[in-house]
């Protein structure tokens, strides 16, 4: 089990050493996708700006995760 999830790590460590980018990019564009949300008939996704806190949790992970590596 251990030595799964060390295998797990190093990938994903690799995967996104060379990535650094793409985890904020996702968290903006969920951003937007929150901001285009806004402009359709209310729905309980534009109620509670799910996916605005969604992509501010995950641009700032992103952003610690690209220092970090």
């Amino acid at each position: 089990m251990v030595t799964k999830l060390s295998q797990l790590v190093d990938t994903l460590s690799d995967f996104f050493a060379h990535r650094k980018g793409l985890i904020p990019i996702i968290g903006l564009l969920f951003i937007v996708v929150n901001f285009i949300l806004q402009f359709f008939p209310p729905n309980w996704l534009a109620d509670t700006n799910l996916f605005l806190h969604l992509g501010i949790i995950l641009a700032i992970f992103g952003f610690m995760l690209a220092w970090a590596l």
